[in-house]
């Protein structure tokens, strides 16, 4: 089992915890109350900086709730914070965008996270042709 390193930037959040086989993502919450109009932009803190062990890297998405609940996107889609990204300020947040007038709270859960292995090393090899069955390259069977 790893262990990572978190300085907290909020005693008001709920601290990470990890939850055996309900899922390997772990929730983030606002560290602070935003209001925010319809079009408007924030970064919302999250009331966290963590240090990743040498070779990993975050990705940090929106909650499958939180267009629902917040009507807020995430601007950047998926977050990747690597591991040089760990400084005693370098407290996470979230980029969002509100679609609709919104108030999120402290300790609101708006987003998560997984720890994951950088990619290995690759050699592209460029091919005149590929030997796998031609799905016709149009969404989930590549037909239409």
């Amino acid at each position: 089992m790893e262990t990572i390193k978190i300085k907290y930037f909020s005693e008001e959040i709920e601290r990470l915890c990890y939850i055996a086989g309900k899922s390997d993502w772990i929730d983030l919450r606002s560290a602070k109350e935003v209001t925010l109009k319809a079009g408007e932009y924030c970064l919302i803190p999250l009331g966290v900086a963590i240090k990743l062990p040498k070779g990993y890297e975050a990705l940090v998405i929106p909650r499958s709730s939180t267009f629902k609940n917040f009507g807020i996107l995430q601007t950047n889609s998926c977050g990747l914070i690597d591991e040089s990204y760990c400084g005693d300020n370098d407290q996470w947040y979230f980029p969002a965008l509100a679609i609709r007038d919104t108030v999120i709270h402290v300790n609101d859960r708006i987003c998560q996270f997984r720890i994951i292995k950088h990619q290995p090393e690759l050699y592209f090899e460029e091919i005149e042709h590929l030997t796998g069955e031609d799905r016709g390259g149009f969404g989930s069977t590549g037909r239409q």
